[in-house]
């Protein structure tokens, strides 16, 4: 859903998505719909798609989303939900952030409040420029703080932002995806930690090799060698296009689909097949470039 929700935050003026939760759909008396289609670009969800015979207010599941937007800081024009041009939201407007107005310390703050990982990159003119006004204010967070706008702020010294001095921040994507029972951290069954546990990740035939892609590339385990039959375990169903960036910018369906086994390429090692287990061959090798 973090496509909807991307749009549904934009539509609001609200900033990035920070969380998603699911509830009962009719415990109100309420009917709902449910969005389809969606890339994530669009300026209002009644530009997506929506799936179901039943027209507006039809929905053939039993919950809803309750989402969570920033509110009030964003990443614009980057690669997923945990990298971008920072920005914040002043008199109902956004101002780009100044390279010199933003430390480390500032960066750990919204990468936490976005739910990613530890900052990877920060860099002015990383993400483009804003079109739009600059922020006005230095910002002064110690890192620990768990949103931004709760970090001290003071007024800049030099009231100029010089062009590509607008921050861009990249931070790590989330530790919310593990590969259980391959025999190393780049092989075996998909787990997902969602609402609190870890779930087992299904999808059908079909999606498998894009949502195999989108695990190996969250745990910056290459690329992805194979996806083997999984076991009988059932899991939640997972839908990703193959390019998104982590797991939980993927559609998730909560009903149950045959479990999802992968093993990626890792840091240039190879697995082999042996007695129906896949095992580490070695270290790392080398090839030339006419050789497979």
């Amino acid at each position: 859903m973090m496509r909807e929700i991307k749009v549904v935050c934009r539509e609001l003026n609200c900033g990035n998505p920070v969380s998603v939760s699911r509830g009962p759909l009719f415990e109100d008396g309420r009917r709902g719909v449910i969005l389809y289609s969606c890339s994530g670009d669009e300026s209002s969800i009644r530009q997506c798609g929506i799936r179901g015979g039943g027209g507006p207010g039809f929905c053939d599941g039993r919950y809803y989303h309750h989402v969570t937007c920033s509110e009030s800081v964003r990443l614009v024009d980057g690669a997923g939900l945990c990298s971008g041009r920072v920005e914040v939201k002043s008199n109902q407007s956004w101002a780009s952030v100044c390279e010199a107005d933003f430390d480390r310390q500032d960066a750990e703050v919204v990468c936490t409040e976005f739910g990613c990982g530890a900052p990877a990159a920060l860099q002015g003119g990383l993400y483009g420029e804003g079109e739009g006004q600059t922020w006005d204010k230095e910002f002064q967070c110690k890192g620990k703080e768990s949103l931004l706008l709760d970090c001290d702020t003071s007024d800049r010294e030099n009231n100029t932002c010089l062009p590509g001095n607008a921050i861009g921040l990249t931070c790590s994507e989330p530790d919310d995806v593990r590969l259980v029972g391959g025999g190393s951290r780049c092989a075996g069954g998909v787990e997902w930690y969602d609402q609190g546990e870890w779930r087992t990740v299904g999808a059908d035939d079909r999606d498998q090799r894009d949502v195999a892609a989108v695990v190996c590339r969250q745990m910056r385990c290459g690329s992805t060698v194979s996806v083997p039959p999984g076991n009988t375990t059932r899991g939640v169903g997972v839908f990703c296009y193959g390019s998104d960036s982590s797991l939980r910018e993927c559609r998730r369906m909560y009903d149950l689909h045959p479990g999802l086994t992968v093993i990626c390429s890792g840091n240039n090692k190879i697995h082999y097949m042996a007695n129906s287990m896949w095992t580490l061959v070695g270290s790392a090798i080398s090839a030339t470039p006419d050789r497979c």
